[in-house]
């Protein structure tokens, strides 16, 4: 597993906004879409890409163009949504698939109760929208559903993670997938109740309001 954690004073400074309780939601929203694009100009750094012929209004040259298939985006069910924005403002050409997944709250088990993804993924790169990485299983689970399915390479895309779901990641990734995690910060802890601290509390309450 790769790791890479954003370093720079704009992430610092968006981090510290989101993470205050006294943040509105629209403000929220527009935060994680902004940390997402920084993200995900590191997370497809390795993009695979194809020689193209064009002609500039001065002179031909061989340019670099994304190869095929496209990259595919997965936002995890439904606090992923909030990344999508900021994941395809960058990557407009990617292709769009959705997997909802949940942390049972008594259990922790993970439940997967929605997918709209292709049945073959094979030599796709794939990358998983999540904005919190907690205990990890969530991302786990999420991580073998692709591979599963033929992708080639899986890259994670987080606003926070918790050390003890990137433990998780690295004892229950399987190895032979070429998987990354991309993400703005690593927090301190779990709590009792598996919420990251100091964390920014529930990120699908914060962008899209409660629910009873």
């Amino acid at each position: 597993m790769q790791l890479h954690v954003l370093n720079h004073p704009l992430v610092d400074h968006k981090m510290t906004v989101l993470r205050d309780k006294n943040t509105p939601s629209n403000i929220f929203r527009e935060l994680v879409s902004e940390l997402v694009i920084l993200e995900a100009y590191e997370a497809t750094r390795n993009l695979d890409v194809v020689d193209r012929e064009i002609e500039t209004p001065i002179a031909p040259m061989v340019g670099k163009h994304l190869a095929s298939p496209r990259p595919m985006v997965v936002p995890v069910l439904r606090a992923g949504l909030g990344m999508l924005d900021g994941m395809t403002k960058l990557l407009p050409t990617a292709e769009v698939g959705f997997l909802g997944m949940k942390r049972d709250e008594s259990t922790l088990d993970i439940i997967t109760y929605a997918n709209r993804l292709p049945e073959d993924l094979t030599g796709r790169q794939c990358f998983l929208l999540d904005p919190m990485l907690a205990t990890g299983g969530t991302l786990v689970a999420a991580t073998h559903y692709l591979a599963e399915r033929g992708a080639k390479d899986i890259t994670a895309i987080n606003i926070i993670a918790a050390p003890e779901g990137l433990k998780k990641l690295e004892e229950a990734i399987d190895p032979s997938i070429d998987f990354k995690v991309v993400v703005c910060a690593v927090d301190e802890k779990l709590n009792d109740q598996a919420y990251i601290v100091p964390g920014l509390g529930d990120a699908g309450d914060r962008l899209y309001g409660l629910i009873d």
